[in-house]
């Protein structure tokens, strides 16, 4: 009996009309010892087709020793940057944003199905998936991935490049590790396409698994992922100063952020400008770290709240902590590439366009928002978001002078 999943689209009719509500993964056809408290343990061919044989023997256990960790960020808070500190330990297998692809497939979806999905259906998608990732079950993004890969192969896993573990052996026979930062062409033309089954097995060998996500909300959306038995999750709050976010969006994502783009080169605020576009953030920013500093029984001992500010400031130091709190030692392959990637010249426009760059001056990134945003708008999003700022210890700045001065920190010293 072979072990198979499938993805069943709940849909529930209410008397003001269908309403999407759920997306559950179900094991088809098993029974005796497949059936609850018990994962298959995968048998691997020559031919690389993914074959679970559910015998007795071949079930193990739903707990499991490995220890998952969550990078929990939002869009342009470093995210990428911390990811990889993660990634360069080779005791983690790191995947970097596998929810970009639920999120396509919603957004992809027929206009009809789209009116009725809510916030809840796709965060059950996006819990769905962590939960098979952790648990090792690569093929079941073979779900949302388009296009579908054809006999556990794909060319299109969303920034392969930026996991060392899909560019190297076994997944990769011809890949070599290194830390250097990740070219996103590169994996692909050594590699050829990603084969969902070796990468199973990659992450089968490794104790940690370390995923990086911008895509959920809140850390109240993890509470069932916390709460699991099958899963040990620590999550790594990631925060920066939301002066700092705007800035970057706004050269990153230069078309949704043009009203913003204009009103910093005029001076002038635009009649259309969203402001939501940086209050939301603040907001999920702010709620997500009042319950983290709160300590509730689901995230005592798996909650930590790092600032980038304090890892651009001190990379070795706080990326030590970061590991600590992973159950990890510092590694010299850590070290080196820390060296290698705070020390960078981001001057040139290519280097501030390149969405996921890593290579950097860690210490003038931080901090480049101060000479790149007008005052006006720092203001606007000091009113907006003064008690997200004061949360999390970002002094607000009085005037042009205070804002330009570099020798004035704007980072309070805080323990958290």
């Amino acid at each position: 009996m072979e072990c198979s999943w499938k993805t069943v689209v709940l849909l529930v009719c209410a008397s003001l009309g269908v309403q999407y509500t759920a997306i559950r993964t179900l094991r088809d056809s098993l029974s005796g010892p497949c059936q609850g408290a018990y994962r298959c343990r995968s048998r691997f061919y020559q031919d690389s087709r993914w074959r679970g044989s559910c015998t007795e023997d071949n079930w193990l256990p739903l707990e499991s020793p490995q220890t998952h960790i969550l990078l929990f960020a939002t869009t342009r808070s470093g995210s990428s940057f911390t990811g990889q500190i993660l990634n360069q330990h080779p005791d983690i297998f790191y995947v970097f944003e596998p929810l970009y692809h639920v999120q396509q497939a919603f957004t992809n979806s027929s206009s009809r199905i789209r009116r009725v999905l809510d916030r809840r259906a796709l965060l059950g998608a996006y819990r769905d998936l962590l939960l098979n990732l952790y648990t090792c079950d690569l093929h079941f993004m073979e779900n949302y991935i388009r296009p579908e890969p054809q006999k556990h192969l794909t060319l299109s896993l969303f920034h392969r490049s930026s996991s060392l573990a899909l560019c190297s052996p076994p997944v990769c026979v011809d890949g070599v590790q290194t830390s250097a930062a990740p070219q996103e062409t590169w994996c692909s033309k050594k590699c050829g396409a990603l084969n969902l089954t070796l990468a199973t097995m990659s992450c089968q060998s490794k104790q940690h698994v370390a995923i990086k996500t911008v895509r959920i909300p809140e850390v109240g959306d993890l509470r069932t992922l916390t709460e699991d038995p099958r899963l040990n999750l620590k999550i790594i709050h990631l925060v920066r100063d939301p002066r700092a976010i705007l800035a970057s969006r706004i050269v990153a994502f230069s078309d949704q952020f043009r009203a913003w783009k204009i009103w910093n080169a005029t001076g002038r605020q635009p009649r259309y400008v969203d402001l939501t576009q940086i209050t939301s953030t603040c907001k999920d920013m702010a709620a997500s770290v009042a319950t983290g500093l709160q300590r509730p029984g689901w995230l005592r001992g798996r909650y930590l709240l790092v600032r980038y500010e304090d890892l651009a400031f001190n990379p070795e130091d706080k990326a030590a902590e970061i590991l600590r709190f992973a159950g990890l030692e510092m590694d010299p392959r850590v070290k080196t590439w820390i060296v290698r990637n705070t020390n960078g010249n981001i001057s040139s426009a290519s280097d501030w366009n390149d969405w996921y760059s890593t290579t950097r001056d860690s210490r003038a990134t931080a901090e480049s928002w101060r000479s790149r945003l007008s005052f006006d708008i720092i203001q606007t999003v000091q009113n907006l978001c003064n008690d997200t700022l004061a949360l999390l210890g970002y002094k607000p700045v009085h005037s042009v002078e205070q804002l330009r001065n570099l020798s004035q920190n704007l980072v309070e010293a805080r323990t958290f």
